[in-house]
Formats: structure tokens, sequence, C-alpha cells
């Protein structure tokens, strides 16, 4: 399984990159009647002076304002601090309703234990979701019946519930939008499925909603303003940046499968396998060698990275890869075969052997859980 940091950094560049903005395209309505809320204060000031203007007034000066105006101005907070608490209330309550979700999908994926190719597809589904959003966004109406949407008998009921004037509403709310998830959303929580652990589940949504929360801060400022000037460009960009996003999810899905591979190249060159030797010797101590038993040995060296990245090995040969961790860490620790169906740990420091068995010809790719980092091991009859 990938491990809980990295699967942090991935909810929160996937936040930065998609999630703020088509989140806020779906949760817009509920973030905007959080930040404009009433404030008690305020809300008795128009009564004050309507009562008093009942009563006869002296000339005023141009551009005077009114006494029962400058108290209210006076004894009222900075207007971005006013704004901004809802919206600190509101991303409080979101974080907490969704790492609790991530959790729970993770325990749910412990439980499945999806092989890597289900854990491949399932990226891939996520990927494609994606894609079935920013169509939306871009205002393609073929897709709008395909996208899930929350009821709208929900959203009036929340949107209500926004007009009192708690602070623990705003925050009740963004706790709501769990079930009022964006394309990207639901994207997070296939991945969360994969993790197959409730703490790497809980670290990709806390870090996708961490992800969001500085454009839900600027949105939520400027919802009051201008939300439907905004609303049109900022459906456009979102739609781009998902629809990248959504690029990059499918093919690590691909990679993550063992359907394909994007690598151009490998930095290290190919190792090839010498003949045994004789005497029973081992022949060199490099990336492929032939043991004294006349076992073939492949030494994978795992950092946060793959090194090499490609080998050429002798097929018809006993073999057993060696993933030599070496202050390993990040994806690269989730070590998948997916033809094999192989999923290891990898150690931190230490070896840990995984039987290849006797392989005919062809080629066997490994990858991280995520299909992040990736490579292969060519077999061939004759390696002279």
């Amino acid at each position: 399984m990938p491990s809980s940091i990295t699967l942090l950094i991935t909810g929160v560049s996937t936040g930065l990159l998609a999630g703020g903005a088509s989140c806020a395209a779906v949760q817009g309505g509920l973030l905007a009647g959080a930040v404009t809320r009433r404030d008690p204060a305020q809300a008795r000031v128009p009564a004050r002076a309507s009562s008093s203007s009942a009563k006869p007034s002296a000339k005023k000066r141009p551009g005077a304002a009114s006494p029962a105006r400058r108290a209210a101005s006076a004894a009222s907070p900075e207007p971005t601090a006013l704004h901004l608490a809802p919206v600190g209330a509101f991303l409080a309550g979101k974080l907490l309703s969704h790492t609790i979700l991530g959790a729970l999908l993770g325990i749910f994926g412990a439980a499945l234990q999806p092989s890597p190719r289900t854990q491949a597809a399932l990226l891939i589904i996520a990927g494609a979701l994606m894609v079935l959003f920013a169509l939306d966004l871009f205002g393609v109406k073929a897709v709008g019946r395909l996208v899930p949407r929350p009821p709208a008998s929900f959203g009036r009921l929340v949107r209500r519930s926004t007009k009192t004037a708690s602070m623990a509403t705003p925050a009740l709310v963004g706790f709501a939008t769990v079930l009022v998830p964006c394309g990207v959303t639901l994207s997070m929580e296939l991945v969360a499925i994969t993790s197959g652990s409730p703490l790497a589940g809980a670290a990709v949504m806390a870090g996708f909603v961490l992800g969001t929360a500085p454009l839900f801060a600027v949105l939520g400022y400027l919802f009051r303003r201008s939300s439907r000037a905004l609303s049109g460009r900022l459906g456009i960009a979102t739609g781009i940046v998902v629809l990248a996003v959504a690029a990059w999810t499918i093919g690590s899905g691909l990679q993550a499968g063992g359907w394909a591979s994007f690598n151009t190249g490998s930095t290290t060159a190919a190792a090839a396998a010498p003949a045994p030797p004789e005497g029973g010797a081992g022949a060199s101590d490099g990336p492929v060698r032939i043991d004294a038993s006349g076992k073939q040995v492949i030494t994978l060296t795992v950092t946060d990275f793959y090194v090499p990245t490609q080998f050429t090995a002798s097929a018809g040969v006993p073999t057993t890869l060696v993933l030599h961790g070496k202050d390993s860490g990040g994806c690269a620790r989730a070590f998948t075969i997916p033809e094999l169906g192989v999923q290891e740990i990898v150690q931190r420091n230490g070896d840990t052997e995984v039987d290849l068995g006797t392989r005919k010809p062809g080629t066997l790719r490994f990858s991280c859980a995520m299909g992040m980092q990736t490579g292969q091991i060519t077999f061939r009859g004759d390696t002279k």
C-alpha cells in the first residue's frame, strides 16, 4: 500500500490543482450561505435606524454617516475577519468529516484487499469520473445525466440552515459537505479505498481538503460580492485543470495495472545476466547474477525511486527478485507486480525477496501501487 505521507501529498496536490475549484463549483451555494450569514449586531442596526428615521432629522452634510451606522462600524469586527471566520469553521467541519470518511474507506479497502490490478482499475475509474465532471463544467449536455449530483432538497435544507447566526452552523454545513461530493472528491475516495489502510485513507482525504482550503478561503471572501461574475470563468478554468489531472490519474492507473508504460527510457543501463560460472561461484555482484545454486538473482534498489528501472535477464532459469531497501520512502515502498498479483511493502533498510519462478521469454512490469514509479524486466532466451 502507498505510504500515508505519499497519499497526503497526493491529496494536497490534487486539492490545489483541481479540487478547490471543482468543489467550489458544486458546494459554492453552501459556502456562500456560510459566509454571508447575518451577524446579530448588524441585524439590529437597521431596526434602530428605521425607528429613528420616523422622526424628523436635521439636515445632513453630504457624505456624512448616520450615528447608528458609525456606531455599528466601530463595534463590528474587520470585514476580512468577519468573512473568513465562517469560512474557517466551514473548512474545519469539512476536514473532520472527510478525514473520518477516508479512515472508514481505508478500513473497507483493507477488508476488501483488492489486487494490484483492481486498485489500478479503481484509479482509472477515478480518472474517468474526473473527465465526466470536466465535460459537465464545459457545458456538454450529453454527460449531464452521468455526473453524480446531490438531491436538490438536501441543498435547500442546508442553505436554509445557514441563515442562523451561530458560528457552529458553518461548521455543521462544512461537515455535511461529505454528502455533497464533487467529481474530484469521488476520485479521492476511490484512492482512499485502494490505500488499504485507515491511516493512509484518512491522510489522502485530509490532504485533499487542506489542498482546497486556500481557494475556498479566497472564494469565500469573494462570493459575497462577485460570485456570479466568477462562476463562468471558474468553470472553464476548473474543467481544463480537472482534465489534466484526469489524464495523469488514468495514466497512473494504466501503469499500476501493468497494461502500459510511458517511461521513455531508463537513466541506468539495463543489466545483462551472465552465464552460470564454472565451479559454482557467483559471476558478479551486479543487478542480475547467477548464485552458487544456479538460481538467477535480480537486485532492485529501492530509495524514493527504483534503480535501475530496466533489466535484461535469462528466461528458463529459476529467478528471485531482491528488493533492496536503501532509506526507501514514498510510493516506491509499495511495490507491486500486477501480472503476478505481488504486493510488498519494502523494508526501509533491508532486503525483501520475491520468488518469480521460472519465467518464459517476455516482459514483466513492476510499479509502485500508485503507478508513479515503474520499471520492467525483460526475460530473453539468449542474453549473450
